[in-house]
C-alpha cells in the first residue's frame, strides 16, 4: 500500500510541474506579446526541463524560469528571427513551385520538400542544444543539424513519439494540450536529445 501511495505522490508531483512549466510558458508567450516571447519562453522551459533530466527534481522553477528568459531574451528572439525567416522562405518558395508542373519544377519541388525536411530537424534539436552547450552564434543552427542527421533513428522516434501523443490526446482530451502540451513535449525532446550529449560535448 505504501509504495502505491508513494507511486500516486510522485505522479502527482510531476503532474503538478509540468502543468506549472506549461502555465509559465504560456505566460510568458504572452508577455513578449507572442511573437516576441514564444522563443524566450521556450529556451527557459528547455532550460527547467534540462535541469529536471540532469536530476535536480528540485529546483526553484520560476527562479530558473524567469532568470532565463531575462537573460536569453534578446539571444533567443534573434534566432526565432532567423528560423522564422527560413521558413517562411521555405513556405514562399513551395508555394511558387506547386504551380507550375514541369518536370525541372517537380524536382525542384522535392528538393524543397528536403530541405525543409532538414530545416525541421534544426528546429526538433535546437532548444535542447541552445540550452545545454555554450557555442558560437552559427553553431548553434550547425549542431541540431548534425546531430539530427547523425541519429536518425532517435529524430523519426522523437517525431513519432510526439505525432502520436498529440494526436491522441486531441481527439480525447484535447483540452491537455492546454495544460500539458508545451511542457510535455519539450521533456521528451529534452530527455531523447540528451542521451547524445556526451558524444558531442568535446567537440562542441
Amino acid at each position: 500500500m505504501s509504495g502505491f501511495i508513494n507511486g500516486y505522490y510522485t505522479f502527482s508531483v510531476w503532474i503538478t510541474r509540468l502543468a506549472y512549466l506549461n502555465f509559465l510558458w504560456v505566460i510568458f508567450t504572452l508577455l513578449g506579446l507572442g511573437l516576441f516571447g514564444i522563443m524566450p519562453a521556450t529556451v527557459a522551459m528547455f532550460a527547467v526541463v534540462r535541469k529536471w533530466n540532469m536530476g535536480e527534481k528540485d529546483i526553484a522553477i520560476f527562479k530558473l524560469f524567469w532568470q532565463t528568459y531575462r537573460q536569453e531574451f534578446v539571444k533567443a528572439n534573434v534566432f526565432g528571427l532567423i528560423l522564422f525567416g527560413l521558413g517562411y522562405i521555405l513556405s514562399i518558395e513551395f508555394q511558387i513551385i506547386s504551380t507550375q508542373t514541369s518536370l525541372t519544377y517537380l524536382i525542384v519541388r522535392f528538393s524543397i520538400l528536403a530541405i525543409a525536411l532538414l530545416y525541421v530537424i534544426i528546429l526538433l534539436y535546437f532548444f535542447p542544444i541552445f540550452v545545454h552547450f555554450n557555442l558560437r552564434t552559427l553553431h548553434y543552427l550547425k549542431w541540431p543539424f548534425i546531430i539530427g542527421v547523425i541519429h536518425p533513428i532517435l529524430t523519426v522516434f522523437l517525431f513519432i513519439s510526439i505525432g502520436l501523443l498529440h494526436y491522441v490526446t486531441f481527439i480525447t482530451v484535447p483540452a491537455l494540450l492546454f495544460f500539458f502540451g508545451a511542457s510535455v513535449t519539450a521533456f521528451i525532446i529534452m530527455w531523447g536529445v540528451s542521451k547524445t550529449f556526451s558524444k558531442y560535448e568535446a567537440a562542441a
